[in-house]
């Protein structure tokens, strides 16, 4: 009778054993870190600033949505892109609606009150943009009173202030770019060079004015208490680097290295 009960258990035993050992190898994945779903990492974005991440036929697609696949297959955890306004972004990523922005968000002092960065994983600048047949404005020192469209809560909103107080505000960056072509909308846009660039060569004519204002570093956001995390985000984004990853997606998109940025001589924002 014992021995018969003995063999029940193991039986049991083995049972439960097994049944522990079939689950997939994902469903552990980033236990360690405080995630929204457990082997998900959900990121959050506009979807509104092509080209780095928009959507197209429902999908979203784009620089920083690449960089987002690729981080969670080095984490080890499924990708899970959302979007969200960008005038409440930080907003949601505080109140956990979303582990980490990984939506072109530059560091600022004032954001690093509020959250963390991860290292910068490209560059880019405040950059003037006008309509072709505008010959007004040429550098920064033709902004003065003239009406700017930028994104709210954008460092291109902090940029503008500086130089007038006619602005108009957008939820995205291709739209103010699109309003430059209407008569008597607006004198001006800044916004990154490579979206400006990238409506140019979808036949939007607007064209550059003078040298970037500056340069700033685009970093992934992420809560001040998780700090697992924050390292994780960064050893992954130095292994992407190291390994050709995140050269083979910032060249075939836009055919250079988006780190690859000469520094010296530019303010580069902070």
């Amino acid at each position: 009778m014992k021995k018969s009960m003995m063999m029940t258990l193991i039986l049991v035993l083995g049972l439960v054993l097994a049944a522990c050992s079939s689950k997939s190898p994902s469903s552990g994945a980033g236990s360690e870190f405080n995630l929204l779903e457990d082997g998900k990492l959900t990121w959050a974005c506009s979807g509104l600033y092509k080209p780095f991440n928009y959507k197209e036929n429902g999908e979203l697609k784009g620089f920083d949505v690449e960089i987002g696949y690729a981080l969670a297959e080095k984490l080890g955890l499924e990708p899970n892109p959302i979007t969200t306004p960008w005038e409440t972004i930080l907003q949601g990523l505080k109140a956990e609606k979303f582990d980490v922005i990984l939506g072109s968000m530059a560091i600022t002092k004032d954001r690093l009150k509020e959250v963390n960065f991860s290292d910068p994983y490209y560059y880019s600048g405040g950059t003037i943009f006008v309509a072709e047949g505008n010959d007004d404005i040429k550098s920064a020192d033709d902004l003065k009173g003239k009406r700017i469209g930028v994104v709210a809560q954008s460092t291109y909103d902090d940029a503008a202030k500086k130089y007038t107080d006619d602005i108009k505000y957008y939820n995205s960056d291709v739209t103010a770019l699109n309003d430059l072509t209407v008569k008597g909308r607006l004198d001006a846009v800044i916004t990154a060079p490579v979206v400006g660039y990238e409506a140019q060569a979808a036949g939007l004519k607007i064209k550059e004015a003078g040298d970037p204002l500056w340069i700033e570093q685009a970093a992934i956001a992420v809560r001040k208490d998780d700090e697992a995390l924050l390292k994780a985000i960064n050893q992954a984004l130095k292994e992407m680097i190291e390994d050709g990853t995140y050269e083979e997606i910032s060249n075939r998109l836009f055919g250079t290295n988006l780190l690859d940025v000469d520094l010296e001589g530019v303010e580069v924002l902070d």
